[in-house]
């Protein structure tokens, strides 16, 4: 097709067999969009193409990609927020007539059903950094170094030292969401099973808090290790989101409610998030 349709924070340029989507970099647009940059889309990862009315006078067009097409998306397992979900599209209301148009364009390309065998999205590249609350994590695309912080880290990640973990030994990652309160990033590994440690006694975690480790850092640096895990042929275990622990639920509820009534998350957020923790039981 080659036609570009642009709404408010990206464009999409839509191809015979994929779709380029371009993020802004200006100051509104969603930080996680302005460091993915670009991204292209093959039609073959893609399930389905929708239209939808937004929030204040918008439509949404939005691809939903297919189970397993992309890293950055596996590894998110469905934790972002719609504001910042790169596969939405945001456009004036009076132009929801184009968007039904290439939508309807799309949906007879879209051959491609059920999850997918292999990623078909390419993840941002190594090498990556970033600083989580208890640490530096980086990625040169072979392995992943923790460096621990003396500020930060707890007693048993000091026992540990710092940590290096070649990629050949992962299975996959597992990356729970900073936003609000805090989240991680935690390597799995193959020669280890049974109950997960707690994040903040786990060498191979790095913990997230209030300014560190924000979506926009961490979640494209678990996507690169996830595709790096899955392109050397290992077992790759992106982030389940199904049941957990009740004890790693409860904590983090009372973690929430002690930021609530420090005025850091408004009553919205705290019913919002403690519903969603609640949902996860």
């Amino acid at each position: 097709m080659g036609d570009v349709l642009a709404g408010f924070h990206a464009a999409w340029e839509f191809e015979s067999d994929s779709v380029l989507i371009r993020y802004e970099r200006g100051i509104r647009t969603p930080k996680l969009f302005q460091a993915l940059g670009e991204r292209r889309v093959p039609l073959a990862a893609l399930e389905r193409v929708t239209v939808s009315a937004g929030k204040r006078g918008t439509v949404v067009l939005r691809a939903e990609p297919r189970a397993g097409a992309d890293p950055l998306i596996e590894a998110a397992a469905g934790q972002l927020k719609d504001g910042s979900d790169p596969y939405r599209l945001v456009l004036p209301a009076e132009r929801e007539t184009l968007a039904e148009y290439y939508a309807d364009e799309l949906r007879p390309l879209l051959t491609g059903s059920g999850p997918a065998e292999r990623f078909l999205v390419a993840a941002p590249e190594a090498p990556r950094q970033f600083k989580a609350y208890d640490g530096k994590a980086s990625f040169d695309g072979r392995a992943v170094q923790f460096r621990w912080s003396w500020t930060g880290a707890s007693t048993a990640k000091w026992k540990a030292g710092d940590q290096s973990f070649a990629v050949t030994d992962l299975a996959g990652v597992e990356w729970r969401s900073p936003e609000v309160f805090e989240g991680h990033l935690r390597l799995l590994r193959r020669d280890h099973a049974g109950a997960a440690v707690p994040a903040d006694q786990d060498p191979a975690t790095v913990v997230f808090g209030l300014g560190y480790g924000p979506v926009h850092e961490s979640l494209p640096f678990a996507a690169a290790v996830l595709e790096a895990v899955r392109a050397k042929g290992t077992s790759a275990l992106p982030v389940q989101a199904g049941r957990r622990d009740p004890a790693d639920i409860a904590e983090r509820i009372r973690h929430l409610g002690e930021l609530h009534r420090a005025g850091l998350v408004t009553d919205e957020e705290f019913s919002v998030k403690k519903a969603e923790l609640l949902a996860e039981l």
